[in-house]
């Protein structure tokens, strides 16, 4: 490209021709000389006189002018001028290789970058250089191919959550092995990582390499932990810079389950720090609904921390057979059960019949031997809802009956008379060690240590659920700990005392990292790694590059140690992961990660993102040129007379015309815009009109239209409803308030309509208007997603204020508005037609066949039997498409009409119907 006076030229050679420009004034000069004239000699007589129409002999030199501007303006436009041309990168004209990071940090700025990216992307284009691509966290072999293939596929690039790694580079080096010389534009995201110096030396081998980075300094969260009675958070940013302030914002799900900032905090970075803190001291139960935390602005996954079990405190109740003697705390039999508990979870103190109306996380039971049936009953239903009890042993459960001959229901296990302890009846020789934790025990992975004995415990009888149900065991195998699921909880008992009367278990660590494994407290976040060691992590959740939280779907478990130390990956998305009753957060940064910025070296070029787009103008230029011929072609018909002759007054109108097409029109076609709107707004309103959704599929939205004018003209015959020709209706132009009535037939294919249509569609349901989606298919799927229609409908309908729906049920005003009915056929024949819900404690009125229903109108229907079909008709009237067969399939059309009639009636009378039940009371009234 050649750059002149600012403006860059694809085909500079073409402005040789310019210079031809003179010749061409002196060509353009010259004018044939008149035809000779023969007179008549019978007008001699004229002689003398003046003649006011002279023909010149020259061109005018504005018309010449005009002339040569044309031809100025196309051999410019040829020239393939280019406003905002880059001139900085070198030329060249072999392959030109794009590298990304395509990290998480470069996601916030990811739309600069794809128009830097689109802009390079044009000008390998005029250059006719081949393009490839080599994304560094997810290296793979690049193609080289035409950049105009490429930037079709611009769009599919999107950033990982995760920076490329050792093995990441590595895997780009081996991919670029059996590739030739290049060069290469590298796009960065201003972030270091091991292994790029190594990859910088092997593109400058195959050719030059220039840098192409953001100068906005890159934001992260390192992940929230809980102290001190405040969430602590800590921001980081890649460079030191001037004091700012970033704002972080805890995102969760208020009262009504929907997601929303909770509260906000404010880091301050002060002047040449790296590292900015905060802490949000918040309610537990406010704490408790949390689940990620983000910088205000940033849009990544890095900017963001997600929340598990560690920001969640546990309530736990705690319940003992004895109460504590003064100034004898540690033969309390629940203070090592505290002492385990109290840095992690909220302790309840108080009667079992008092705390289960707080609805804990977890009851403890400490020798508790039997409950009385009021307190059994609802400990059942806790259990049974998802609770947890957790029980232990002692001496009134060692001498009480309790699950000896029959299984307790809220105990685990049955269990052997008197127990087992050193020097008894069923005497052990020594006091016994604990055995390793097999691998289906939640216990799996914890070391046990060697001064952790047991000298008493109760012990369990043998039956053939035992075996299942013991999660620890002694050396000699004896159960330890046993637990059964029941419902959606579970009960867990402790074979020994809470206190150290029967073991030394309460005085080791192990019994806080048992508690820990069994979800009773909320310190599972800041488990190391022998902790989760051998325990299988399943990812629920996972983060995008964007901070986009979505579902995991099938991807396999992580072994817990590896979730704490291997680096994030594709095998290791950072994201929530689940192991039992515990989540724990795998997120972008770690608790003691860094940000450094990137050093290029100084013989690198770096550039930044924000690069003007380039600007053909040629099109500009020949739609000058051809507006100058046709001004020229006006002017001189004007300056030969013939410009109002009778025979070129057709041509000088198609010319004017043309002129004016060529002009922008702006305020004309505002001025059609509100003519057209008020057209519609009169034929929506003149008369009672049906509408219908245009879906853009011209045969749905005809047999729409069809089965409109069907119903109408029943509406017509058989009521007093007299309803005009029916309108499709675009939803994002028209306004919808002026029809009681929108019939909705739901294509795979349809648009998704704008922000603005839905604000519209959702003031329509508000306002007393009703929809009814018709997804057209049931005669091949059941109303929900197992269909591409019924996915569609999903999506359609999830920004729609649409109440909680049932099926319709017998007793609906549709069943009776106008007809008696009990089924809604269309084309097809399926009962799955969805109303708005009536409320669940609406009663059967004595001597009517319904109960006491509100007055308002369901605001949407939804079924699947393509009612238009049933009701279209052709323009004489006859029915448009076969309904069934013979008599039964014409049955089924008249109940479709049928149900048409009500489903307009209801819209437009309301429940008007159920005013019956008030009936009996005007009777009885009037009687008296």
């Amino acid at each position: 490209m050649t750059v002149l006076g600012g403006i860059g030229f694809t085909a500079p050679w073409l402005l040789l021709a310019l210079a031809a420009l003179p010749i061409l004034w002196l060509v353009l000069r010259a004018v044939p000389p008149a035809p000779i004239r023969r007179r008549f000699p019978g007008v001699a007589l004229l002689l003398g006189l003046r003649d006011d129409e002279s023909v010149s002999d020259r061109t005018p030199w504005w018309l010449l002018l005009l002339r040569m501007l044309a031809v100025a303006a196309i051999i410019l436009g040829l020239a393939g001028p280019v406003l905002n041309p880059e001139t900085e990168q070198a030329e060249g004209d072999g392959p030109l290789l794009f590298v990304l990071d395509g990290s998480w940090a470069g996601a916030t700025r990811w739309p600069q970058q794809q128009e830097a990216i689109d802009a390079q992307l044009t000008r390998a284009s005029r250059q006719g250089r081949t393009v490839g691509f080599l994304t560094l966290t997810r290296p793979e072999a690049p193609v080289f191919q035409s950049a105009d293939a490429w930037r079709n596929r611009l769009a599919g690039l999107s950033p990982a959550p995760w920076q490329p790694s050792e093995a990441m580079i590595a895997r780009a080096q081996d991919a670029l092995a059996e590739v030739g010389d290049f060069d290469t534009l590298w796009f960065s995201d201003s972030l270091a990582y091991e292994g790029r110096d190594t990859l910088l030396a092997t593109l400058e081998d195959r050719g030059t390499v220039e840098a192409y980075q953001t100068a906005f300094n890159v934001l992260g969260m390192a992940p929230a932990t809980y102290a001190d009675g405040a969430v602590q958070l800590r921001a980081l940013r890649a460079a030191p810079g001037p004091a700012r302030d970033i704002t972080i914002q805890a995102v969760g799900r208020d009262p009504a389950g929907n997601g929303r900032i909770l509260a906000t905090a404010t880091a301050p970075f002060a002047e040449g720090a790296t590292e900015a803190e905060a802490a949000l001291v918040l309610p537990s139960e406010l704490r408790a609904r949390i689940t990620r935390f983000d910088i205000a602005g940033q849009r990544s996954a890095g900017a963001s921390t997600l929340t598990d079990d560690g920001l969640r405190r546990r309530e736990v109740a705690l319940i003992s057979a004895r109460e504590n003697r003064e100034g004898l705390e540690l033969l309390s039999p629940l203070h090592y059960i505290e002492q385990a508990l109290a840095p992690t979870a909220d302790l309840i103190d108080g009667s079992l019949s008092d705390v289960l109306p707080a609805n804990p996380d977890v009851i403890v039971l400490a020798d508790v031997a039997t409950l009385a049936e009021a307190e059994a009953a609802p400990l059942t239903e806790w259990i049974e809802g998802g609770g947890m009890l957790v029980r232990f042993a002692g001496p009134r459960i060692a001498a009480s009956d309790v699950s000896r001959i029959d299984e307790d229901p809220l105990m685990p296990v049955r269990l052997r008379a008197g127990g087992r302890s050193v020097g008894g009846a069923m005497s052990w020789g020594e006091p016994k060690a604990l055995s390793a934790f097999s691998n289906g025990s939640p216990f799996f992975g914890l070391s046990v240590p060697e001064d952790v004995t047991v000298t008493a415990q109760v012990v369990a009888q043998p039956d053939p659920t035992l075996a299942e149900r013991v999660i620890a065991s002694l050396s000699d195998g004896t159960p330890l700990v046993t637990r059964k699921y029941v419902g959606q909880g579970q009960i867990v008992l402790f074979h020994v005392t809470a206190t150290a009367e029967w073991s030394t278990l309460p005085l080791s660590g192990l019994f806080v990292e048992m508690m820990e494994r069994l979800a009773v407290s909320s310190s599972a976040a800041t488990a190391d790694v022998e902790t989760l060691a051998g325990s299988t992590w399943i990812p629920q959740r996972t983060l995008d590059g964007f901070g986009t939280l979505s579902d995991a779907g099938t991807l396999p478990g992580v072994d817990g140690a590896a979730l704490l130390t291997d680096p994030t990956g594709p095998d290791l998305p950072p994201g929530l992961y689940a192991s039992g009753d515990q989540r724990l957060a795998r997120n972008v940064l770690t608790a003691d990660a860094t940000l450094e910025p990137v050093a290029w070296p100084s013989r690198i070029p770096v550039r930044g993102l924000a690069v003007a787009p380039e600007q053909p103008v040629a099109g500009w230029l020949l739609s000058l040129a051809l507006l100058v011929l046709l001004a020229d072609v006006v002017a001189s018909l004007s300056l030969s007379g013939r410009l109002l002759r009778r025979s070129n007054r057709a041509a000088a109108a198609l010319v004017a015309l043309a002129l004016v097409q060529g002009v922008p029109a702006e305020a004309q076609a505002q001025a059609q815009a509100g003519a057209q709107d008020e057209a519609f707004a009169l034929a929506a309103t003149t008369e009672l009109v049906l509408a219908h959704v245009l879906t853009g599929d011209a045969q749905v939205d005809e047999i729409a239209r069809a089965g409109l004018t069907g119903l109408s003209d029943t509406l017509f015959f058989r009521t007093s409803v007299e309803p005009t020709n029916p309108m499709g209706v675009d939803l994002e132009t028209d306004e919808l308030s002026f029809f009681p009535i929108l019939y909705w037939p739901i294509t795979p294919s349809q648009p998704t309509p704008s922000a603005e249509a839905y604000a519209r569609l959702n003031d329509y349901l508000r306002s007393g208007g009703l929809i009814l989606f018709d997804t057209r298919d049931a005669d091949i799927a059941s109303f929900g997603a197992s269909s591409p229609n019924g996915r569609k409908l999903q999506e359609l309908a999830a920004p729609l204020d649409i109440p909680a729906l049932e099926p319709v049920p017998e007793d609906h005003v549709l069943t009776r508005t106008f007809y008696l009915l009990q089924d809604f056929p269309g084309r097809h024949i399926s009962r799955d037609v969805w109303v708005e819900a009536s409320d669940p404690n609406a009663e059967q009125i004595e001597g009517m066949p319904f109960r006491d229903l509100n007055d308002g109108v369901t605001p949407v229907v939804i079924g699947g039997n393509d009612w238009a079909a049933a009701w279209a008709v052709n323009s004489g009237g006859g029915p448009l498409l076969p309904v069934g067969r013979g008599f039964s399939g014409e049955r089924q059309r008249e109940i479709a009409y049928r149900f048409g009639v009500n489903l307009v009636m209801h819209v437009l009378t309301g429940n008007y119907k159920s005013d019956q039940v008030h009936v009996p009371a005007l009777l009885d009234r009037l009687g008296q």
